[in-house]
C-alpha cells in the first residue's frame, strides 16, 4: 500500500517552512532577545537547523512506503 500522491504533497510542503522562515531576514535580524548571551540572530538560525532535521524526519516517516 502506497501513500496517496496528494497526501504526500501536503507533507512535502512542510519542507518549505524552514526555507521561508530563514529567507525572511527582517524577522530575525536583531540582537534581542538574547539566550544565554547569544544574540537572537544566531540562536534563531541554529534552532531552525534542529527544527529542519525534525521536520525532515517527520516528512520521511509519513511519506515512505510501509514495509511488507
Amino acid at each position: 500500500m502506497q501513500v496517496p500522491r496528494s497526501r504526500r504533497r501536503r507533507w512535502h510542503a512542510l519542507l518549505a517552512l524552514p526555507f521561508v522562515a530563514l529567507l525572511w531576514l527582517p524577522l530575525y535580524a536583531r540582537a534581542t532577545p538574547a539566550l544565554w548571551g547569544v544574540p537572537f540572530f544566531y540562536w534563531y538560525q541554529f534552532a531552525w537547523v534542529l527544527g529542519s532535521a525534525l521536520i525532515t524526519a517527520l516528512v520521511y516517516a509519513r511519506t515512505r512506503a510501509p514495509r511488507p
